[in-house]
């Protein structure tokens, strides 16, 4: 796949969920609020890790990619 075509590609899926981030944050409000995603406060300090959503991201972009790979093969 020619590196230009698949630059087009994730420029429009960063335009699209940028759009989406925009004008429907309730679609994503539920993104770093899984169970599982680490959130610590005290007293002047505040550690959030959201491991829980980003092994979801993780998995649903190398599902996204894997597809497009064997689409444009």
């Amino acid at each position: 796949m020619e590196v230009g075509r698949l630059l087009l590609w994730v420029g429009f899926i960063l335009v699209l969920l940028g759009l989406i981030w925009l004008y429907a944050p309730g679609l994503l409000g539920w993104f770093g609020r899984l169970p599982g995603d680490i959130r610590i406060e005290r007293d002047g300090f505040r550690l959030y890790f959201p491991l829980t959503s980003m092994l979801l991201l993780s998995l649903v972009l190398s599902l996204v990619f894997n597809l497009l790979q064997r689409f444009f093969r």
